[in-house]
């Protein structure tokens, strides 16, 4: 028994509490951990994106976050290394291809080759049918699709070489059905939502799954509109079956499993994680 003050500890019962802890956080590492991968984010700097950058750091793994705008990836770097992330950024405007083959490029210099890709960036323009322009239609296809299809061109067949890899899309509620204008933006979901399934089918067997999250209704700078009519956030809150919109922190144990060594046996899918918007 040791004396520590006024308290006793028994020493036996704390060394047999570190021991179960050690034991425990050895497994969740070794299924979980992502210490040693690199993890390329693209819409990293805000949103989803964000929180699942933040998630695959503390999981342990090497960030390189790609977005359009410098200021908010410095702000995203910043908030990263505070919390002991060793994290990087690449500014490129992802819906021109020359961009998106350079700052790939850039990547594999800097960084070496990725074992992670979060496709998280995406452009949110979405008028009315009737006014959909052809550049909204060129700009949300090159951003939203073109863009995942070009760095998973680039980087999956070296994790394919490697014998291991992990490819994560963020599609949409509007990959599987219709509301809101989904105009251009559900084309591009639904496309990238197939893309995972192509990519899946081309490289699982050499270690490499690839699968996609769809969100709900999520307050981020896309979604500040909605979120502006109280009524209409509210109502898509009713829909949903926990009875709240989605917030970016919701994505982060999602984004960690399909990253992970748990994940081996997982691809080609879509995950849900909307609260049971989908569904209900």
């Amino acid at each position: 028994m040791l004396m520590i003050g006024n308290a006793s500890v028994n020493t036996a019962t704390t060394s047999a509490a570190h021991t179960r802890f050690a034991v425990m956080s050895a497994y969740l590492d070794q299924l979980f951990g992502l210490t040693g991968r690199l993890a390329v984010v693209t819409g990293g700097s805000s949103g989803i994106g964000l929180a699942m950058a933040t998630a695959l750091g503390r999981a342990g793994a090497r960030l390189v976050l790609v977005a359009r705008r410098c200021g908010p990836l410095d702000d995203a770097v910043a908030a990263l290394t505070a919390l002991g992330v060793e994290a990087a950024a690449e500014p490129a405007d992802l819906a021109d291809r020359a961009a998106v083959k350079a700052v790939a490029d850039t990547i594999v210099r800097g960084y070496g080759e990725p074992d992670v890709l979060v496709n998280a960036a995406a452009v949110n323009r979405r008028p009315p049918m009737d006014d959909l322009t052809e550049d909204d239609w060129d700009v949300t296809i090159r951003a939203n699709l073109d863009a995942p299809f070009l760095l998973g061109q680039r980087f999956g067949p070296a994790m394919a070489r490697r014998g291991w890899g992990r490819i994560v899309n963020v599609v949409s509620q509007q990959a599987v059905r219709a509301y809101g204008n989904s105009g251009a933006y559900g084309v591009s979901k639904a496309g990238l939502a197939a893309l995972t399934r192509s990519q899946a089918e081309a490289w699982s067997a050499r270690g490499v799954c690839c699968n996609a999250v769809a969100p709900g209704v999520v307050h981020t700078p896309l979604t500040e509109a909605v979120f502006a009519d109280r009524e209409l956030a509210a109502a898509h809150a009713a829909r949903t079956m926990t009875g709240r919109n989605g917030e970016p922190a919701d994505f982060a144990a999602a984004a960690v499993f399909l990253a992970s060594p748990a994940a081996a046996a997982v691809t080609g899918q879509t995950l849900f994680v909307d609260g049971g918007y989908s569904v209900h």
